[in-house]
C-alpha cells in the first residue's frame, strides 16, 4: 500500500492540473444537479418498527385524510387585547380562511360540511354527539379553552385560550411535511402573517412549522477560522496552512454537495447533512495536515526535493491516513446493523463524505503540493533546519511531558482514568428523548411559540398524544364505545383534555386527541404514555380488563402515538440495539488495529480508552443540556433530555476519530521502535515526533465541532458539544496521557504477538518500511543529488 501511495503522490505532484481538473469537473456536475433539483431536507424523525410509527402507518392506510403532517399556528394578541373581538377576530378568521385555502392543506370546514350533509348517516356526527353527552354531564375544568365561534358555530380546528389572548389553529396537510413541495410550509405561514399584518397580533408557528435550520452559521465559520490559525501556527507558513483548508473544502464540497443533490431523491434529515459537514471538515483538515507536515519534515530534515518528499509523505503519512479513515468508515457503516432508516442515511452519507475526504487527501492534496512546489518551505525554514542537521529534533514541552509519564506511568495512567471517569458520572442519570419547543433557547421562534401556547393553554397542548381506535372486524365502532373511551381517558391521571379528532367514512377507525397535563419532554408525560399503553385492553372494552388479548379485545385495538410516544419508542429501540452496534464496531476495529500494529495490547488499550472517552462525552452532555450546568457560559438557557440518537451517533463517530489519534501517535512509537529506540526511549521519541501534529489536529477538530455547539437547533448543538468534549478528552487525556503511560509500563512487550498469529496476519507496512527499503535499493545506483536540493526551486516536470 505504501508503494502504491508513493506512486500516486508523485503522479499527482507532477501532473497537478489533470488531477485537480477531475475534482473540479465533479464539483461542476454536482452544482448543475443542485440547480436543476433544489435541496429538500426535513426535520421529521421516522423509526420503523416502533409502536408509535406502526400506529401512524396504520392511520395512513385506514384514515388517509388524517395521516398527513400537522400544522399548528398560535395567534397572540398584543398589549393585553382580546384575540376574539373586533379587528383581531376578523384578522384571525381571515388567516384561518387563507390557511384552509392554501395548497396541500386539508380544509376541515369542507369536510365537516360534507359530514353535516349526511345527517344521521354520518358516523362522525353520531360519535361527536355521544361524546358531547358525556362531556356536558360534567363542568369544564377551570382554564379550559373555548372554540372560536362564527355565525353561531365553532370554527373547525380553532380554539381560544381562557383569557381570550391567544387563538390556536390546528390543521392537517395532505401528506407528511417532508413530502410536501419545497416552500409549502413557508407559504402557509406567510399567508397567516399577511392576513393579520394590520392587526395587533403576533403569528407564532410551532417548531414543526419552522424551516430547516441553516447548515452553516456564524459559529461554524468561527470554528474554521480557528482551525486556520492553528494550521498557521503548526506549519509556520501561510501557503502550507492553506493547503489542508483547500483540500477539506474540496472534499466537503463534493461530499455534502452530493448529499444535497441526493436529498431530492431520498428523504434526508437536516442533521444528516450537518453530521457529514462536521466530519468532512474535521477529518479533511486533519488528514491533510498529517501529510503536509510529513512532507515538510522530509524536505527540512532530509533535504529532499518537494516532489520526492510528497511521494514519501504519501507512502508513510498517507498510508496512516488511509487506515485511519478506514476505521472511521467502519465505525459509521456499522450503524447499518441498527436497521433504523434515519441512522442508516446518516451513516452512509457521513461515511461517503469521510471516504471522499480521504480520497482528496491522497490525490488532490499532492496535486496542490505540486502547484506550490518548493515554496512549501520558506528559505528561512530551510536555513533553520540546516543549522540542526545531524541533530535529533527535540520539542521541550513534549519531551518533558513524555519523560514524566514514562517515569511515573502508574500515576499518570490512574490520573487519566480518574478524570474521564468523573466526567462520565452524570451519564448514569441520562434521560433520552426528542427535542421539543422547550428545548430551544429563549428568544428563538420555536421557544416563543412553545411558551405562548404553554402559558395560554397548558404545556400539554405543545405535544398532544394521538390514540388510534380501530375495528379489527371491519365493522363500525359504536358511538357509545367511543364515548366510553372518552370517559375513561378523561378520568386518567395526567390527562388534561380529550377530543374527537377524526373518524373515517365507514366508522371503523377513529382518532382521539389526548392533551397531557405536562409538556412533551416531561417524565410525567412519558409515564402517561406507558399508562395508556398498559391499559389499552381496559380502554378498548370500557372497563373490562382482559390481559390475555394484549390490547385486542372485542374487535377493537387502541394504539398510542404522538411526539412523546415516538420519543419513548426511539429511546427504547436504540437502547436495545446499542450493545449490538458497539460490539460489532469494536470487533471490526480490533481486527483493523491488530492488522495495522501487529500487537495484542495496542488494540485492546485503544478500545478501552475509547470507552472512557465516550463515557466522558455523554456525561458532560448530560450535565450541560439536561442538568443545565455551565449553560450561561455557553449562551444557553434551555434544559432538555439528551437526544435519543446521540449515544449511538457519538459512539460511531468518536470511535473512528479516536482511532485516528491512536493510529498517528502509536505508529510513531512503533516506527521509533523498529528503527533505533526501545522501551521507554521509543515511547518518548515517538511521542515527541507525533505529539505536536496530534495536538494541532485535536484542536482543529474540536474547533470545527465546537462551532456547531452554538447552533439554535438543539440536536445539532448536542452532537457538536458531545463530539467536542469527546475529542478533547480522547486526545489530551486518553491518547496523550494514558497511552504513553501504558506503553511505557509495558515497554517492548507492548508489541508482543504470538508467533503463530504473526505468520498468519498480513503485514500492512503502516510505517512504510517496504517503501524505505525499496528506495534505499533504488538509490544505491543513483547519485544522492537526485533527491537532494540546496536551495528552493520548482521541481515539477
Amino acid at each position: 500500500m505504501s508503494t502504491l501511495l508513493y506512486r500516486v503522490g508523485r503522479f499527482a505532484f507532477g501532473r497537478p492540473w489533470r488531477v485537480l481538473g477531475a475534482w473540479l469537473l465533479l464539483l461542476a456536475v454536482i452544482a448543475v444537479a443542485l440547480v436543476v433539483q433544489p435541496v429538500r431536507l426535513t426535520n421529521e424523525i421516522r423509526i420503523d418498527g416502533t409502536p408509535a410509527q406502526e400506529t401512524i402507518d396504520q392511520l395512513a392506510r385506514s384514515l388517509p385524510a388524517a395521516s398527513g403532517g400537522q400544522g399548528v399556528i398560535a395567534f397572540a394578541a398584543e398589549d393585553g387585547q382580546r384575540v376574539d373581538e373586533g379587528a383581531n377576530r376578523a384578522a384571525v378568521l381571515a388567516a384561518v380562511d387563507g390557511i384552509y385555502g392554501a395548497d396541500h392543506v386539508v380544509d376541515a370546514r369542507r369536510m365537516l360540511a360534507a359530514e353535516a350533509a349526511k345527517g344521521a348517516d354520518s358516523p362522525l356526527l353520531r360519535a361527536a354527539g355521544a361524546i358531547e353527552q358525556v362531556r356536558s354531564a360534567s363542568a369544564p375544568p377551570p382554564g379550559a379553552p373555548v372554540p372560536l365561534v362564527m355565525d353561531g358555530r365553532p370554527v373547525p380546528g380553532v380554539v381560544v385560550s381562557a383569557d381570550r389572548s391567544v387563538a390556536l389553529v390546528q390543521f392537517q396537510f395532505d401528506r407528511q411535511t417532508f413530502e410536501l413541495p419545497a416552500g409549502t410550509v413557508d407559504r402557509v405561514v406567510g399567508i397567516a402573517e399577511d392576513a393579520v399584518a394590520s392587526a395587533h397580533i403576533e403569528v407564532l408557528p410551532s417548531s414543526v412549522m419552522l424551516q430547516v435550520p441553516d447548515v452553516l452559521g456564524v459559529g461554524e465559520l468561527v470554528g474554521v477560522v480557528v482551525a486556520a490559525l492553528v494550521l498557521l501556527l503548526t506549519l509556520g507558513s501561510v501557503v502550507a496552512a492553506g493547503l489542508p483548508l483547500v483540500t477539506a473544502l474540496l472534499g466537503v464540497g463534493v461530499g455534502v454537495g452530493g448529499a444535497f443533490a441526493l436529498s431530492a431523491v431520498f428523504s434526508m434529515h437536516s442533521v444528516t447533512v450537518v453530521l457529514a459537514l462536521m466530519l468532512g471538515l474535521a477529518v479533511g483538515i486533519d488528514y491533510a495536515l498529517f501529510i503536509v507536515n510529513r512532507q515538510r519534515r522530509l524536505v527540512l530534515d532530509q533535504g529532499l526535493t518537494a516532489h520526492e518528499a510528497a511521494g514519501r509523505a504519501m507512502g508513510t503519512a498517507g498510508n496512516a491516513v488511509f487506515f485511519a479513515g478506514s476505521t472511521v468508515i467502519i465505525a459509521l457503516v456499522g450503524l447499518l446493523v441498527v436497521n433504523i432508516q434515519i441512522l442508516t442515511t446518516m451513516a452512509l452519507v457521513a461515511a461517503a463524505t469521510v471516504a471522499i475526504a480521504v480520497l482528496a487527501a491522497l490525490t488532490a492534496l499532492p496535486a496542490l503540493l505540486g502547484l506550490v512546489g518548493e515554496r512549501i518551505c520558506s528559505p528561512a525554514a530551510r536555513r533553520s533546519a540546516g543549522q540542526r542537521t545531524g541533530k535529533r529534533a527535540r520539542h521541550p514541552v513534549a519531551h518533558a511531558w513524555a519523560t514524566t509519564l514514562t517515569r511515573r506511568p502508574i500515576v499518570g495512567g490512574a490520573a487519566a482514568i480518574a478524570v474521564a471517569a468523573v466526567l462520565a458520572v452524570p451519564a448514569l442519570a441520562m434521560n433520552l428523548g426528542l427535542p421539543a419547543g422547550s428545548s430551544y433557547d429563549t428568544g428563538t421562534p420555536q421557544r416563543d411559540s412553545y411558551d405562548t401556547v404553554a402559558r395560554a393553554f397548558g404545556d400539554g397542548y405543545n405535544g398532544p398524544l394521538i390514540l388510534a381506535v380501530t375495528s379489527t372486524d371491519h365493522t363500525a365502532i359504536p358511538p357509545e364505545r367511543l364515548a366510553g373511551l372518552y370517559q375513561d381517558l378523561s378520568a386518567t391521571r395526567g390527562v388534561a383534555a380529550v377530543n374527537l379528532g377524526a373518524l373515517n367514512d365507514t366508522g371503523t377507525t377513529a382518532i382521539l386527541s389526548v392533551i397531557p397535563a405536562t409538556g412533551p419532554t416531561d417524565e410525567a408525560t412519558a409515564t402517561l404514555v406507558r399508562t395508556l399503553r398498559d391499559q389499552t385492553a381496559r380502554l378498548a372494552t370500557h372497563g373490562v380488563t382482559d390481559p390475555v388479548t394484549d390490547g385486542v379485545t372485542d374487535g377493537i385495538t387502541v394504539g398510542v402515538t404522538g411526539f412523546s410516544a415516538l420519543g419513548i419508542d426511539v429511546s427504547d429501540r436504540l437502547a436495545d440495539v446499542l450493545p449490538l452496534y458497539v460490539a460489532v464496531v469494536l470487533a471490526l476495529s480490533l481486527i483493523v488495529l491488530l492488522l495495522v500494529f501487529r500487537s495484542i495490547l495496542v488494540p485492546v488499550k485503544a478500545t478501552l480508552g475509547f470507552l472512557l472517552s465516550i463515557g466522558a462525552a455523554l456525561g458532560a452532555t448530560t450535565a450541560v443540556f439536561q442538568w443545565g450546568w455551565l449553560q450561561q457560559a455557553l449562551g444557553m438557557d434551555a434544559t432538555s433530555p439528551v437526544l435519543s440518537l446521540l449515544p449511538i451517533i457519538v459512539a460511531g463517530v468518536l470511535y473512528g476519530l479516536a482511532m485516528d489519534y491512536e493510529m498517528f501517535l502509536v505508529s510513531s512509537m512503533r516506527e521509533a521502535t523498529l528503527h533505533h529506540d526501545h522501551g521507554r526511549d521509543a515511547v518518548v521519541h515517538g511521542f515527541e515526533q507525533a505529539s505536536r501534529v496530534v495536538v494541532a489536529a485535536a484542536v482543529i477538530m474540536s474547533a470545527v465541532f465546537a462551532g456547531f455547539v452554538f447552533s439554535p437547533e438543539p440536536m445539532i448543538a448536542q452532537i457538536g458539544f458531545a463530539l467536542t468534549v469527546g475529542i478533547l478528552i480522547d486526545a489530551f487525556v486518553v491518547r496523550m496521557t494514558l497511552v504513553p503511560a501504558v506503553m511505557a509500563l509495558f515497554g517492548d512487550r507492548a508489541w508482543w504477538l504470538p508467533r503463530w498469529l504473526s505468520h498468519v496476519l498480513p503485514n500492512l507496512d503502516i510505517e512504510g518500511d517496504r517503501l524505505h527499503e525499496a528506495l534505499r535499493t533504488q538509490n544505491r545506483d543513483q547519485p544522492a543529488a537526485a533527491t537532494m536540493i540546496t536551495a528552493p526551486r520548482d521541481d515539477r516536470p
